[in-house]
């Protein structure tokens, strides 16, 4: 089963992440405008694991990353 291509299993371990996590942050905003991972591993160059960890509060995305991260969320808004 899955939502905007993202697996239910996904979407409920983002939602029940910090929400104040960049990272699930990220992917709130991706899981919600139907963002591929791909797109985002690509455009920050990390591996699509990386992107889901991020998503899932797992991993924690450098400084250099949030930075990035910032202005794609801007970027997309």
């Amino acid at each position: 089963m899955s939502l905007r291509g993202y697996s239910l299993r996904l979407v409920k371990a983002n939602q029940a992440a910090d929400p104040e996590n960049i990272g699930v942050k990220l992917g709130r905003y991706c899981i919600a405008n139907d963002i591929p991972v791909t797109t985002i591993a690509v455009k920050l160059g990390v591996t699509r694991m990386t992107i889901y960890n991020w998503f899932t509060g797992v991993g924690v995305p450098n400084k250099d990353k949030v930075r990035k991260i910032e202005k794609l969320l801007i970027k997309y808004n």
